[in-house]
């Protein structure tokens, strides 16, 4: 059935007489000429297998293979007989993710046509017993703490009883049995977080007072939840975990910025609120990672943190050793511990690059082996892979801006090749990263650079810089975006003549704000799931995002301040229309929550009604961004063919 048959049948989101037909959209994949060394599948086709985990006890490994509809399983291999299992079956919606809630049962998670109404479902390792925990219509379930305590249950969030609030409940992985462990019916002044230990006591939580304060309230005696901090929201105080030592029920490692612009890892006294040391911090980013050992007594093993590159900071000496062999063994990459048995003597390893898509490793502590598990992507060669090179440059008003570019390999000195630009979704404390990036690797393998740039608002490079964001997204954030393509073109690496912009999400939004802004500085864009009118965005927010309302009008703007709703007006590209000069391609997710899908109608329809030949691809089972692999595909062959129609030709 074709999605244009589906669309007769039913009421379907948005305007269906804008959106491209199937033909349109496979003429516009033509446009993309030439032999190339690896097809847009190799790219972004879903691994044969993934997602593998260890059982806790390491009896059973688990992971997800892909049949020949692309259905993504969920099997069980016993370790000890090698015996494979099909535990879990997909079917027409998505397996989310899964996971291992005791040694015989795995719990996963689906929506409906990507809505991220998620439900959690449970099955045992022969996938006998397969049941819905949370049948309940039109509630979102997270997952708030796995309790290796309790192998029965865990603990979950859901917005049942208000759509705007989330709620605690112990759920029995076997029955569904529900208990409520605390009531959220303030609306007013809504609990946003919930702290648990790891034996699932509720011992704090984080409620919203005025919009924008937050309130932590913490039991220093049990069941009495006194008010321990008035914070901002702008304000860090994060509980990572309790440290669990004896006689030190207070003590926690805690993530703050209330000393410090960057944020830090401090050990602190929860009773007495108190620090009672500053653990680890770094002078350029932020640090709130750490690992702790459950099998010896919670002994701190390490801390990490996002700089250029992913850094891991061992402090254990058990550790310092487990990191050391690792890292020998795989230099120049980066890894990390995907998953390990509770008795630590097996751990899954994941090896990654920014030529390395990623390979699973076993690693035997006793036989101090490596075992290659999986390759994902075994046919992108590392050696025909582009690096990822990270930049820094001074923007117009003298701010450090931090990101990365990735040239075509194997370019000419005096080449200039064309420029994809792509900013970051979020905006607010979303970050870009070193590592593999299947789009930059095919926007590469077809002559094109790509620049990723860490605008202010960006996360992980201090309070200062987040904060000299806030009331500038589709101002001075675009202006760094334009900043770092000066420097680029600067270097003598790009034709400027040649530059497209490409988003999703926030980014979306930033390539119909670049199109407006700087109009004379792309030849294209395609935007992704992108906000277009910044009003209606405001008013079309799920449910469970209006309690936050003030704090995304502190990011944003607030139209009722004059001056703000002024800016508004000028910074969302539907107003706009008249200083869009070049072609546009818009790509939607029917069921989004978060960017309804009028904000790409309103843009297309405008764009329509002033001559512009506008193709636009909506699937109407997907939501904000494309899951499944055959959406994917055909964006991509769409998109790539769009770029060579607009980038390749002579202007």
């Amino acid at each position: 059935m074709t999605d244009q048959d589906t669309k007769s049948e039913k009421k379907v989101p948005g305007d269906v007489s804008l959106v491209s037909s199937p033909e349109d959209l496979l003429t516009l994949s033509s446009q993309e000429h030439g032999t190339y060394a690896y097809t847009i599948e190799d790219y972004f086709a879903k691994p044969k297998a993934k997602s593998f985990q260890l059982s806790p006890d390491g009896k059973y490994l688990s992971y997800q293979e892909k049949d020949a509809l692309k259905k993504n399983h969920v099997y069980v291999k016993n370790l000890e007989d090698g015996k494979i299992t099909q535990a879990i079956q997909e079917q027409e919606e998505l397996i989310r993710g899964y996971g291992w809630a005791n040694e015989n049962r795995l719990i996963f998670v689906m929506d409906t046509g990507g809505d991220e109404n998620y439900h959690i479902f449970a099955t045992n390792v022969d996938g006998s017993d397969t049941k819905e925990l949370t049948p309940f219509d039109g509630v979102q379930v997270q997952i708030l703490q796995m309790l290796k305590e309790d192998k029965e249950h865990i603990i979950i969030g859901m917005n049942k009883t208000n759509k705007e609030v989330f709620e605690p409940y112990r759920i029995n992985v076997n029955t569904g049995a529900l208990q409520q462990l605390y009531v959220n019916d303030d609306i007013e002044h809504p609990i946003m977080d919930y702290i648990f230990d790891k034996n699932g006591e509720l011992r704090g939580f984080t409620r919203l007072r005025n919009g924008v304060d937050i309130d932590l309230y913490y039991a220093k005696e049990t069941d009495n939840y006194e008010c321990l901090k008035e914070l901002n929201w702008k304000d860090t105080f994060s509980i990572k975990s309790f440290s669990y030592r004896p006689e030190k029920k207070h003590e926690a490692y805690v993530v703050s910025n209330l000393t410090s612009d960057r944020s830090e890892i401090y050990l602190y006294d929860l009773k007495a609120d108190k620090i009672i040391k500053k653990l680890f911090s770094d002078p350029l980013y932020d640090v709130s990672g750490l690992g702790l050992s459950r099998k010896r007594n919670f002994e701190l093993d390490y801390f990490s943190f996002q700089g250029e590159k992913k850094v891991i900071v061992p402090i254990s000496t058990y550790y310092k050793k487990l990191h050391t062999v690792i890292s020998n063994r795989f230099p120049d990459q980066q890894y990390a511990i995907a998953d390990k048995t509770d008795n630590e003597d097996r751990y899954l390893i994941f090896i990654q690059s920014d030529v390395l898509y990623g390979v699973y490793y076993v690693y035997d502590v006793e036989e101090d082996s490596f075992e290659l598990l999986y390759n994902l992507m075994p046919q992108l060669q590392e050696e025909d892979m582009a690096t990822m090179q990270p930049i820094s440059f001074k923007s117009r008003d003298g701010i450090t801006i931090y990101g990365y570019l990735t040239l075509p390999k194997n370019i000419k000195p005096s080449q200039k090749v064309p420029l994809i630009v792509n900013p970051h979704g979020g905006p607010q404390g979303i970050r870009d990263t070193w590592g593999f990036n299947p789009e930059n690797q095919l926007f590469a393998s077809r002559g094109y650079a790509t620049l990723q740039i860490n605008f202010r608002i960006s996360g992980g490079y201090g309070r200062k810089f987040l904060e000299s964001g806030f009331k500038q997204i589709g101002r001075k954030a675009m202006d760094d975006v334009e900043d770092g393509i000066q420097y680029v073109i600067s270097k003598g690496w790009i034709d400027e003549e040649k530059i497209a912009i490409y988003g999703g999400s926030h980014g979306g939004y930033a390539v119909l704000r670049g199109l407006t802004k700087t109009p004379d500085l792309y030849c294209c864009g395609v935007d992704y799931v992108g906000v277009s009118n910044l009003f209606s965005f405001m008013k079309t927010i799920p449910p469970y995002w209006k309690p936050y309302l003030k704090i995304i009008k502190e990011i944003w703007y607030d139209e009722d301040v004059a001056e703000e709703n002024k800016i508004m007006k000028e910074v969302s590209p539907v107003f706009q229309i008249d200083k869009i000069k070049k072609p546009l391609f818009v790509v939607q997710g029917a069921n989004d929550p978060r960017v309804n899908i009028d904000e790409s109608d309103q843009i297309v329809r405008a764009l329509r009604a002033k001559g512009f030949e506008t193709p636009y691809m909506v699937k109407y089972d997907e939501g904000h961004g494309f899951a499944k692999e055959e959406n994917s595909i055909e964006m991509y062959k769409a998109m790539m063919g769009f770029l060579a129609k607009h980038l390749k030709k002579d202007f």
